[in-house]
């Protein structure tokens, strides 16, 4: 038997279990199976027959072709699991369904491994007490991720909420991630001892929360992390929200105050209410020095309140009470005042890479590239000063040099050219056009390179 009706059986299975058991919750469905059945609110506060809409996931689950296919990916569902015996198929409807749960229950079983059995919460609750099965409904649930981070809930949830037109403003700065959504794991970043040390000890607050709040520590999970553009901040900020499962809310405060000066405050404010919905969740609040800058007595009135806002909406925040971890981000430290510092509980340094960093960031990078000779060592020496983000792009520019030759195996020597030409137009970033557009002269500018707009490779 193939293993497409295997994921048929098991997408049946599952949704015969649970309109059968009224004590399994959103939770008990794989992710995968939650975003087919979500019912989308409506314009209509009530249906015809005066029963309020229901927004998730409503009972019975019913299975036809064309779900089964978003569900389980199988083209042709009904085609791979059509010759056994406890399967139908009405033709006027297309529904599919089981004819003997229990003949199938035990089909699935003889064919699943743990692994499959350890996903599906649903299952697992009606065959733990079998003899030969050695997972819990209880361990399935704690491999499953909770719909909080599903997009459709995240999606629902900020309809329900927020007004379409009052609230367009705010939510047009506010990004919101579903876990899912996110690509980049932990696994796939190199980062210094520091930042493994802050994260592993939040990683141990959000678990232990309840024990914090016993002894009274509340004031923990919020963060600042500093340094230069393209170190990754940015990065393992999602590659965290996506190791927890959590959705990840993230605002950039330059685009706060610079588009609606005027409402600066009341998107501040908006923007940690957001958080506090979503929760638990990862507040994210990039170009933080935008708003919570060293203060000057010239400064724009409505700057004045939205700092003040940022601030108390920080203190009124809580990993404990709210569910919300917050990580600020900033590239210039130094113009952030002794009260915005004083919100943090940690400060986490990102540094530009040293040697070793930069070789494990190329190895990483590579790891699916096909390079002939590859020394990821005698590279990083090529390139101090680069960041995680740098070198991603040299690694792009000598791919794509390649692919002009109809290339798709790399030598050294591409991406010794490709770390030359970077440098070459890094140069050309710090010129400044003279007014009549006839010469280009050395800038006065920093000199600063700032990847921040990119933050999928903001390592």
């Amino acid at each position: 038997m193939s293993n497409r009706a295997l994921e048929v059986v098991e997408f049946l299975l599952t949704a015969h279990l649970y309109s059968d058991n009224r004590s399994l919750d959103e939770n008990d469905l794989p992710p995968r199976y939650r975003r087919v059945f979500w019912t989308e609110p409506s314009d209509d506060d009530e249906t015809d027959d005066g029963e309020p809409n229901v927004v998730g996931i409503e009972r019975p689950l019913v299975v036809t072709d064309s779900v089964a296919r978003k569900a389980t990916g199988v083209e042709h569902p009904w085609e791979a699991i059509s010759d056994l015996l406890f399967t139908q198929r009405e033709e006027f409807s297309g529904r599919i369904s089981l004819t003997q749960p229990e003949m199938a229950i035990e089909w699935f079983l003889d064919r699943a491994d743990r692994e499959r059995l350890e996903t599906n919460p649903t299952i697992a609750a009606a065959v733990e007490d079998r003899d030969g099965v050695d997972v819990t409904h209880a361990e399935a649930r704690e491999q499953t991720r909770p719909i909080q981070a599903d997009r459709v809930w995240i999606d629902s949830l900020l309809e329900e909420y927020f007004d379409e037109e009052e609230d367009a403003e705010m939510l047009d700065l506010v990004q919101v991630r579903a876990p899912e959504e996110i690509e980049m794991t932990l696994e796939d970043l190199v980062l210094t001892g520091d930042q493994e040390g802050e994260i592993h000890k939040l990683m141990q607050a959000i678990e232990h929360r309840e024990y914090l709040a016993e002894i009274g520590l509340r004031e923990i999970g919020k963060i600042l992390f500093v340094g230069p553009p393209g170190t990754g901040k940015t990065t393992v900020s999602r590659a965290l929200a996506h190791e927890l499962g959590l959705p990840f809310v993230e605002v950039k405060l330059s685009m706060i105050t610079s588009q609606y000066l005027g409402e600066t405050a009341k998107n501040v404010e908006k923007t940690f209410e957001v958080a506090k919905r979503l929760s638990p969740c990862i507040l994210f609040i990039d170009e933080f020095d935008s708003v919570a800058k060293t203060r000057r007595s010239d400064e724009h009135a409505a700057l004045k309140r939205a700092v003040n806002t940022l601030l108390k909406s920080i203190d009124d925040i809580s990993l404990i009470r709210d569910e919300v971890i917050l990580i600020g981000a900033t590239n210039h430290p130094d113009q952030l005042d002794a009260a915005a510092w004083r919100r943090f509980d940690e400060i986490v340094n990102f540094p530009k890479p040293d040697g070793q960093m930069r070789a494990d960031i190329l190895r990483i990078i590579t790891r699916r590239m096909d390079i002939e000779d590859f020394d990821p060592d005698a590279v990083a020496e090529r390139t101090e000063g680069l960041t995680g983000s740098d070198l991603r792009m040299v690694l792009r520019e000598a791919v794509l040099e390649a692919l002009t030759e109809d290339r798709m195996t790399l030598t050294q020597e591409d991406i010794v050219d490709a770390v030359e030409d970077f440098e070459e137009r890094d140069n050309l970033k710090n010129m400044d056009m003279m007014s009549d557009g006839e010469q280009l002269v050395a800038g006065d500018g920093d000199g600063s390179h700032d990847h921040a707009h990119d933050h999928s490779h903001d390592h």
